[in-house]
C-alpha cells in the first residue's frame, strides 16, 4: 500500500487537482481540529498571541527563500533540464538543494541569535514574560524553515513527475505534528511544546516524500557549487518572486505588530479567522494552481502560446465555479462555523463574536485571495516574476497604511466605533480594533487582484481568441445565477433550523451548519447542472473517472 502511494501518478490537471483538493480538505479538517484545540486550550489571549507572533519571522524566511524558488524557478528550471537530460536535471537539483540548505542553516542561526531584537520589532506591544516566551518559541521555530525548505523543494520536483498524492499527504502530517504538540508536548513542556510540535510537523512533512524522490530517479551528489549556471539562473528567477512574497509576509508582520498594541487576543482572533478562510483557499486555489503549474510552465517553455492560454481559461473558469459559491456559504454560515470549530473551553463569547465578524469580512475577500494565487502562478509559469512582485509590494504598502488609518478611526472616532459595533453585532466586545486590520487586508487584496488582472490582460489576453474570453464571461454568468439560488435556499434552511433546534449546544450548532451547508452545495450542483455549466460536467467526469471507474 505504501509503495503504491509512492508510485501513484496523476496525468491530468483535473485528477491532480481533485487529489490535491481532497487531501487539502483532509488537511483542513486536521487544521480545524488544531485550531479548536488551540482555542479551547488557550483562548484568545496572551498565550496564543505569543504563539502566532513567534511564527511570523520563521514563516517569512521559509516563504522568501524556498517557496519563492519552487513556484518561480525550481519547477520551470528543472523542467527545462528534464527536456534535455534526466541526469543533468538531477545534478542541478542536488546542487541547488545543497546550496539552499547551507544558506538556510546560516541564516537561521543568525536569526536565532538576534531573536530578542526581532520580537521587539515584530511585537512592540509585548513586554516581560510575554516577550521572553515569544523569543523562546521563535528560536525553536527557526528550525522549521530548514526542514520545510528541503521538503518543499522536493514537493516541487515530485509534482513535475505527477506524484501529487504523496506531496498532498505531506501537509496532513504537518498538521498532525502540530496537533501532537498541543495534545502531548504542551502538558509536558508548557507553551514551548507548541513550537516543538511545529518542528515535528516539518520533519514528518519531509520524511513522507524522501522515498518517492528516490523512486523518481534522484541520486544525491555532494556538490556545493553556488556558481553553477543553473543555480545562478534560479536565484535570478526567484529574486523578484521572493521579494513579492516577502512583501506579502511583511504585511502579515506589520499586522501582527499593530495587533500587539491592541487588546490581548487580537493577534489570535485575526489568525484564527484568517485560518478558517484560508482553508477554502488552500483546498481549491492552491490545489488547482499547484496541479496546473507544471503543465502551464511546460506549455510556455515549448512556446505553445495557444495551449498556455487554453489552460489558463479552463482553470480560471474552474476556480470561479468553485470559489464564488463557497465564499457565499462562508459568509452565510460564518457564525455557525466559528461556534462549531472554536467555541469551546477558554474561547469565550466575546472572542466568538469578534472572530465571526472578522470571518464575515474575510469571506468577501476569499474570491480575491484565490484568484491572486492563481494569477501569480500563471505569471511565474510564463517566467515573469517581476509583475506580481511589484504589485504585491504596492498593495502591501496600501495595506499597512489602511491598517493604521482604520485602527485609528475605530479607536478615536466614537461614531465609527458605534456603527461597526451595531452593524457587526459586537456589543459587549471591549476593543474592536482588529476589525480595522481585517478590513484593510480585504481592501488591499481586492486592489491586488484588480492590478494583476489588468497586467495579465495587457500581457497575454490580447493573444486570446475572442471566443475563449466569451467562455469565461458565460461561465461567470451561470455561476452567479446558481450562487444566488444557492444563497436563498441555504438562508431559508438555516433560519428554519435555527427556529427548531437548540442553538445553545454544540450538536445543535453543528447540525444547523452541516445540513445548511450540504443543502447549499447540493442546490448549487443541481443549479449548475440545469444551467449546463461545462465546469460542473468536467469536475463530475473527473471524479467519476478517478474514484468510481478508475479502470476506464
Amino acid at each position: 500500500m505504501f509503495k503504491k502511494i509512492l508510485h501513484s501518478q496523476s496525468k491530468s490537471i483535473s485528477s491532480a487537482s481533485l487529489i490535491l483538493a481532497v487531501s487539502s480538505l483532509a488537511s483542513a479538517i486536521l487544521g480545524l481540529l488544531r485550531d479548536r484545540l488551540l482555542a479551547g486550550t488557550f483562548g484568545a489571549g496572551d498565550k496564543l498571541d505569543v504563539y502566532y507572533s513567534a511564527f511570523t519571522v520563521p514563516d517569512f524566511i521559509a516563504l522568501i527563500l524556498i517557496f519563492g524558488a519552487i513556484s518561480a524557478a525550481v519547477i520551470p528550471m528543472f523542467s527545462g533540464y528534464l527536456i534535455k537530460s534526466k541526469d543533468e536535471a538531477w545534478k542541478y537539483f542536488s546542487t541547488l538543494l545543497n546550496v539552499f540548505l547551507g544558506f538556510l542553516i546560516v541564516v537561521s542561526l543568525i536569526l536565532i541569535i538576534f531573536a530578542p531584537s526581532i520580537i521587539s520589532l515584530t511585537a512592540p506591544g509585548f513586554s516581560g514574560q510575554k516577550k521572553e516566551m515569544a523569543i523562546l518559541l521563535m528560536r525553536i521555530m527557526f528550525l522549521s524553515p530548514i526542514i520545510l525548505g528541503a521538503s518543499n523543494m522536493i514537493s516541487g520536483v515530485l509534482q513535475i513527475f505527477h506524484r501529487f498524492l504523496v506531496t498532498a499527504m505531506a501537509p496532513l502530517l504537518y498538521n498532525l505534528g502540530i496537533i501532537i504538540g498541543i495534545v502531548f508536548f504542551v502538558p509536558a513542556f508548557g507553551l514551548q511544546g507548541l513550537a516543538w510540535g511545529v518542528v515535528l510537523g516539518g520533519v514528518m512533512h519531509l520524511l513522507i516524500q524522501i522515498p518517492s524522490l528516490f523512486f523518481s530517479g534522484f541520486k544525491y551528489k555532494a556538490s556545493f557549487n553556488y556558481k553553477d549556471p543553473g543555480v545562478v539562473k534560479t536565484i535570478k528567477l526567484m529574486a523578484p518572486r521572493s521579494l513579492g512574497l516577502g512583501a506579502g509576509q511583511l504585511s502579515t508582520i506589520a499586522t501582527t505588530a499593530i495587533a500587539s498594541t491592541l487588546l490581548a487576543g487580537s493577534i489570535a482572533v485575526f489568525n484564527l479567522a484568517n485560518n478558517l478562510s484560508l482553508i477554502l483557499v488552500n483546498a481549491i486555489a492552491a490545489s488547482v494552481s499547484t496541479a496546473s503549474f507544471p503543465s502551464m510552465s511546460m506549455a510556455f517553455l515549448k512556446d505553445e502560446k495557444s495551449e498556455f492560454l487554453r489552460k489558463f481559461s479552463s482553470i480560471l473558469r474552474q476556480m470561479i465555479f468553485l470559489v464564488v459559491p463557497l465564499s457565499l456559504l462562508l459568509l452565510l454560515l460564518r457564525a455557525q462555523i466559528v461556534r462549531a470549530v472554536l467555541g469551546v473551553g477558554k474561547f469565550g463569547w466575546a472572542d466568538t463574536k469578534l472572530t465571526t465578524a472578522c470571518l464575515g469580512i474575510l469571506a468577501i475577500n476569499l474570491i480575491a485571495q484565490a484568484l491572486i494565487l492563481f494569477l501569480s502562478k500563471t505569471f511565474y509559469a510564463a517566467h515573469n516574476t517581476k509583475i506580481p512582485a511589484i504589485i504585491s509590494g504596492v498593495t502591501v504598502a496600501i495595506n499597512i497604511a489602511l491598517s493604521l488609518i482604520l485602527v485609528w478611526l475605530i479607536k478615536f472616532l466614537p461614531g465609527v466605533n458605534l456603527f461597526l459595533v451595531d452593524f457587526l453585532r459586537l456589543g459587549g466586545v471591549k476593543d474592536i480594533g482588529v476589525i480595522g486590520l481585517v478590513m484593510a487586508y480585504s481592501i488591499s487584496s481586492v486592489l491586488q487582484l484588480y492590478f494583476l488582472l489588468r497586467m495579465f490582460y495587457r500581457k497575454f489576453m490580447k493573444l486570446q481568441p475572442a471566443g475563449k474570453t466569451k467562455d469565461i464571461f458565460n461561465s461567470l454568468y451561470k455561476v452567479l445565477i446558481a450562487s444566488v439560488i444557492m444563497f436563498i435556499v441555504t438562508f431559508t434552511v438555516r433560519q428554519f433550523l435555527g427556529s427548531v433546534l437548540s442553538l445553545q449546544t454544540f450538536w445543535g450548532i453543528f447540525f444547523q451548519l452541516a445540513v445548511s451547508g450540504t443543502v447549499g452545495v447540493v442546490t448549487y450542483a443541481i443549479a449548475t447542472h440545469l444551467l449546463k455549466s461545462p465546469e460542473n460536467k468536467a469536475i463530475m467526469d473527473s471524479f467519476l473517472k478517478k474514484f468510481l471507474y478508475p479502470n476506464r
